[in-house]
């Protein structure tokens, strides 16, 4: 029997070991520039595929001797894709779960972080834009913002010798699903998250100034309200802060999901405020953001930049409080897809039965959209 598909940690493994595969978009335009497979080619034949055109793919231009992965939204098209490939001599698949199980997809990038003897391990959702991360210190390891399978931080952390003893999120997430419940609950931990959270399960509460040890390295909580009333980042030695979804690169973090118009200010107004304490930091303090809104390449990479870089790029914001508030309270942007359903979840500290693809699948929308930026190796929310 002839091979038709390839499942998603096939690819992911093969895009993680820089082998020969051309991974073929074959959505409209619009639908790839929401999101997207990085290094993926894109060869607009939806119309003709879904108008059965057998001619659909006569003009995809694809290097010869290495396999294609076709890429759609539901599955149709792709195969379709695939097989008219196939007749012209290619090795052509489909993605099994198409767009919607790249969401799952992962990779990492080691962070150097100079003055401390912890390691750090940013892992990065690469279709969803999420970034989590290990912090290693003397054999211990603490997870900051799960956002995957708990299997892959346990493989991730025996493979750096180190075992976890603290789970911990900046804030209840909006745009996926949190697995720091889940993961902490196989160690025999309480997770800990920042005071006043609200969720309905146990937690260690984190107050402003409390400090977490992991081997000889130290975390400290940094209260930043704003995106959601508790938010916390933590500070690294004082020499990385890992922000959450209050500072990226060059933006900051959306105060109005689930607020009113008038709730919304009073947020923004938090917010104007915790990014200027983070911007009072050193200046070589590195941001280690909550996300990206690009598709995060396999190149190793780290989404980072010292906090003179973000000053840079946001100092513009901030210079009157009041302009702060008017641009970022408004919704600005499309709110995160079944974001109100994954708030409800994460309050609970469970997921939902069945694929949790369908829930989370879609670009994430957590930050406010002022421009489209690049810089430092890779845009930012927006």
């Amino acid at each position: 029997m002839i091979r038709t598909s390839i499942d998603l940690e096939s690819l992911r493994e093969m895009l993680e070991q820089g082998a020969s595969v051309t991974v073929l978009d074959v959505r409209p335009e619009d639908q790839r520039t929401e999101w997207r497979i990085p290094g993926s080619v894109h060869f607009d034949a939806y119309g003709a595929l879904k108008a059965k055109d057998p001619n659909a793919m006569k003009g995809a231009e694809l290097p010869e001797g290495q396999p294609v992965v076709t890429v759609c939204s539901a599955g149709n098209s792709s195969a379709v894709a695939a097989e008219q490939l196939r007749d012209r001599g290619f090795k052509a698949y489909t993605l099994e779960g198409e767009m919607k199980a790249w969401s799952m997809a992962w990779n990492t990038a080691e962070v150097s972080v100079a003055g401390t003897g912890a390691r750090v391990i940013q892992v990065r959702r690469t279709g969803k834009g999420c970034l989590s991360y290990l912090v290693g210190s003397g054999g211990e390891a603490a997870v900051i913002d799960a956002s995957l399978d708990p299997g892959v931080y346990i493989d991730l952390a025996e493979r750096y010798g180190w075992k976890i003893t603290c789970v911990l999120d900046t804030h209840v997430h909006a745009d996926h699903l949190s697995r720091s419940r889940g993961l902490a609950e196989l160690f025999g931990a309480t997770p800990h998250m920042p005071e006043g959270s609200p969720v309905s399960y146990a937690f260690s509460a984190l107050g402003n100034g409390d400090e977490i040890r992991i081997g000889s390295a130290r975390l400290e909580a940094v209260l930043t309200p704003g995106h959601t009333p508790e938010s916390m980042s933590y500070l690294l030695e004082g020499r990385a802060i890992f922000t959450g979804d209050t500072l990226f690169l060059s933006t900051v973090g959306r105060p109005d999901l689930e607020a009113t118009p008038e709730a919304a200010r009073e947020k923004a107004h938090a917010l104007f405020g915790s990014v200027r304490r983070l911007l009072d930091l050193a200046p070589h303090t590195l941001v280690l953001p909550g996300h990206t809104s690009e598709p995060v390449h396999f190149d190793g990479k780290p989404i980072c930049a010292p906090l003179l870089k973000v000053h840079e790029e946001v100092k513009q914001l901030l210079e009157d409080e009041d302009r702060f508030v008017e641009k970022v309270a408004g919704r600005l942007t499309p709110t995160p897809e079944n974001y109100e359903r994954i708030v409800e979840l994460n309050r609970a500290g469970e997921e939902p039965e069945g694929d949790p693809t369908e829930l989370e699948a879609g670009a994430n929308r957590c930050a406010v959209r002022l421009r489209r930026l690049s810089g430092f190796g890779h845009p930012n929310p927006a």
